[in-house]
């Protein structure tokens, strides 16, 4: 049976006890003694299972708003350069409106 890392971050300790029960690994040795993030941990490695979540933006061209924001880096770094600051503020801003809208596109 294929578990995933959201299923087992929802199961009880004793649920996770009894998959790992069943598995002859080295990760899992003294699962007995294990707590509930360290038995996780443990049956992702001897499942193979990745621990984090994989994310992506809906809706969005990320490639591109990530070119938008490293041009406006580099403008943001021209003009803290210069003498004068004029501009830095809208550069700042749009920056931040960029970052923003992957952070809200992220599933």
């Amino acid at each position: 049976m294929a578990h995933t890392y959201e299923e087992l971050k929802k199961k009880k300790v004793a649920e996770l006890r009894e998959i790992a029960k069943g598995l002859e690994h080295e990760a899992v040795k003294g699962y007995t003694q294990l707590n509930k993030d360290h038995l996780l941990k443990a049956l992702c490695t001897a499942l193979g299972i990745d621990m984090h979540a994989h994310h992506h933006a809906e809706g969005i061209d990320k490639q591109k708003v990530k070119g938008k924001i490293q041009a406006l880096k580099k403008k943001r770094d021209e003009i803290l350069a210069s003498d004068g600051r004029d501009g830095l503020h809208a550069v700042l801003r749009e920056i931040h409106g960029l970052k923003r809208a992957l952070r809200r596109a992220t599933v």
